[in-house]
């Protein structure tokens, strides 16, 4: 129990860690710890779920209080946050649909971080967001839990399950990305 306990303790370090670097592939070591603990201690994939939501949470109000403290000037330094109507457009989201945008936010590589400036920028308030934060960091760690749990029940030895879980994720983060850049350069040629 004392092992399993320590394990969700690194997850929620790495995944804090992650959510603040954004280099950090969180999603992939939610998969990995679902996919082993599958085959380890199956009685423990709640705690993976819980440990991956929780550092997602306390990563996202660390980026953005820098967010919010580093204001316009950090803001305009994106390329993506310099086209005023694709800020209005988030914003918009934003101010409607909170909790969804988040959560997609999480779920696209490279867009958590330009969605936390765009909420920052738009002034949304910290009540507001840490209340629309944490649904979104649930279900971004049961979505990945689950690919674990994919990867892992497909494979006898967990090591399988986790590298399986780790090619699952970069394959569906390449796929997002290509998606985003086709669709992107699409509306630009329009």
């Amino acid at each position: 129990m004392i092992d399993t306990l320590g394990a969700a303790g690194w997850l929620f370090l790495v995944v804090a860690f992650g959510a603040v670097v954004p280099v950090v592939p969180t999603g992939a070591a939610v998969s990995a710890a679902a996919a082993y603990a599958f085959h380890a201690h199956p009685y423990s994939i709640g705690l993976v779920v819980a440990a991956g939501a929780a550092g997602a949470y306390v990563g996202d109000l660390v980026m953005y209080a820098i967010c919010r403290f580093g204001g316009e000037k950090m803001a305009r330094r994106l390329r993506w946050l310099r086209d005023e109507h694709h800020l209005t457009g988030v914003k918009e989201r934003l101010r409607t649909n909170r909790v969804q945008v988040l959560l997609v936010s999480r779920l696209i590589p490279g867009g958590r971080v330009p969605v936390l400036l765009a909420a920052a920028f738009a002034g949304i308030g910290w009540r507001t967001f840490v209340v629309a934060n944490l649904p979104a960091c649930v279900m971004w760690s049961v979505v990945y839990a689950t690919i674990g749990l994919v990867g892992g029940s497909f494979f006898v030895e967990p090591w399988q399950g986790v590298a399986a879980a780790v090619v699952l994720i970069l394959v569906v983060n390449q796929t997002i990305t290509w998606f985003s850049k086709r669709r992107a350069a699409g509306a630009t040629t329009s």
